[in-house]
């Protein structure tokens, strides 16, 4: 591993030949570490970027330890250079950290296979630019200047050509501004067109951006042309040289040593939800039916109540959501299977009372078909004290080959989604949304997907075409909700039945249908199969 301060020497001779002390000193980081591909020519970048940096008045610090991408750290530098990293370099905390210190006004610098780091990473792929998407053998090929008169292309000569390796590139940030481009008719195997970009900058979420495709070959650190443009790279990143992190928006990741761990209970049997109970503790449930809360004061676990259940299949007590005026008015309200002949759901409210659930007042009744399956079952209040119900589409997906289970055949309802989550008159394959009365009823708040009164149409739906939403969350912030769906698990895409099994994470604005059954994952169809 390459020695993180050994420039400072070098740099505190420089800083008294070329500017004063008293001015804040320009850092730089230079960071290569790689998890993948390994460019053999990091050390020679590493020891000619050193060079660079140091003979113009900076000082250079090299680290491949991504321990470094702490904030204490980074507020050290004016600019933090990626020189051939490769794969996923920074873990979430880390990440965090380097879009506080971009957000910061601070600098960033990509070499080459900088392209080829961080693909499950949208905001870097935003900042360095674009991703690699591969490249031909290496080869001679010329360059086109399209910015003359930026400082980075100011010296290049009007016909330059280099032996390089390539990139092409996909996901490119419209918002680059292109400063060179390689003419993809002096080589063979460009796939970017007649606009092909390899050198480029931008401004970004409170930063400046540089990059720069060439820096594949050991010689190409020692092109005093390469070398001259990327200084000047280097400055722009750096700009008026100020961090300020009041202008950070990313919230930093709290480490795990910050926290404690607590065991609440153990020995459960199926335990399904839970909830705080106002300033009392956390109440939680199992599926077959008890209700427990673990009190903060004693640091007991008391067993409130069991409901008598029908636990088979997936049913049961499935869900519980504490009132948000719980304090005051001591009601829990509860999604369960009640054990008698109709098969159904209840959405009921109780009252918490002296440990005991008392006054049940049922709010919904959701029919279904006890043979199977996807029951869902979450309950979750919102920032704006409405209630949120995930109810899954009690379809059995077993004889449908691993597709959308659209079995239209007579006797067939338990094996046709179409009829609860497509069905605008159930509730079942729904997220449902209403507001609790003090009666013990509801009421249709708006914006859910029908409004009152529409034929053939329930007005408590505000998420349809849902699998199994079994447990979603809603943002403090913006109530926008959050659920994943599992999908089916079809092994490969058929052309007459439709994709290959995936599940879907979502986001829920304002209401909407979400495709189940007719599609999966990115709109992807399934066909109208004809089960006959």
């Amino acid at each position: 591993m390459m020695q993180i301060f050994r420039s400072s020497i070098l740099f505190s001779f420089a800083c008294l030949i070329l500017f004063s002390c008293s001015e804040k000193p320009k850092k730089v980081l230079i960071f290569s570490k790689t998890v993948e591909f390994r460019h053999s020519s990091i050390e020679k970048g590493v020891q000619s970027l050193e060079q660079l940096i140091v003979s113009n008045g900076m000082e250079a610090n090299s680290t491949e330890d991504a321990s470094y991408f702490v904030e204490d750290s980074l507020k050290q530098y004016s600019t933090v250079i990626f020189l051939n990293t490769t794969g996923d370099v920074l873990n979430s905390i880390q990440q965090a950290d380097f879009e506080r210190y971009i957000q910061a006004g601070g600098g960033f610098v990509g070499i080459h296979a900088a392209t080829d780091t961080e693909y499950q990473w949208p905001w870097y792929n935003r900042l360095v630019g674009a991703y690699f998407q591969g490249h031909p053998a290496i080869q001679e090929a010329a360059l086109k200047i399209t910015k003359k008169e930026d400082p980075a292309c100011q010296h290049l000569p009007d016909d330059w050509s280099m032996k390089e390796e390539w990139y092409n590139f996909k996901s490119i940030n419209p918002e680059i501004e292109v400063l060179m481009e390689v003419d993809e008719s002096s080589y063979e195997g460009g796939t970017n067109g007649d606009k092909h970009p390899v050198v480029w900058k931008h401004q970004y979420d409170g930063g400046r951006s540089f990059y720069t495709a060439l820096g594949h070959q050991e010689e190409t650190y020692t092109n005093s042309i390469f070398l001259q443009q990327l200084l000047a790279g280097i400055e722009y990143s750096i700009g008026d040289n100020n961090l300020d992190y009041s202008k950070a928006t990313t919230l930093q990741v709290a480490e795990e040593n910050r926290f404690s761990k607590k065991i609440l209970d153990f020995n459960l049997d199926e335990p399904m939800e839970l909830d705080e109970l106002g300033s009392r503790g956390i109440v939680y449930i199992e599926r077959r039916g008890a209700i427990k809360l673990y009190e903060y004061e004693s640091e007991q676990i008391i067993n409130l109540d069991s409901l008598d259940v029908h636990y088979d299949n997936e049913d049961g007590l499935l869900g519980i959501a504490v009132d948000p005026n719980h304090d005051e008015n001591k009601w829990l309200y509860l999604f369960y299977s009640p054990n008698i002949k109709e098969a159904t759901q209840y959405v009921s409210r109780f009252t918490l009372n002296e440990n005991k659930l008392t006054d049940e007042k049922i709010l919904l009744q959701i029919p279904l078909i006890r043979e199977c399956c996807h029951s869902g079952g979450s309950l979750e209040f919102g920032k704006d004290g409405l209630l949120y119900v995930g109810v899954g589409d009690n379809t059995n997906p077993f004889e449908s080959s691993g597709y959308a289970p659209i079995d239209e055949r007579p006797n067939r309802a338990l094996y046709d989604a179409q009829r609860s989550a497509a069905n605008a008159n159930d509730l079942r394959g729904k997220i449902l949304r209403i507001r609790p009365e003090a009666d013990g009823g509801y009421s249709i708040p708006e914006g859910n997907l029908f409004p009152v009164g529409t034929e053939k149409t329930r007005p408590e739906i505000f998420v349809m075409g849902s699998r199994n939403p079994f447990r979603f969350s809603i943002d403090s912030k913006t109530n926008y909700v959050y659920w994943g769906d599992v999908g089916p698990d079809a092994g490969m895409s058929d052309s007459l039945r439709g994709p290959s099994g995936m599940g879907e994470f979502n986001q829920a604005k304002e209401a909407g249908f979400y495709g189940w059954p007719y599609s999966r994952g990115n709109n992807q169809m399934y066909h109208d199969y004809d089960f006959q």
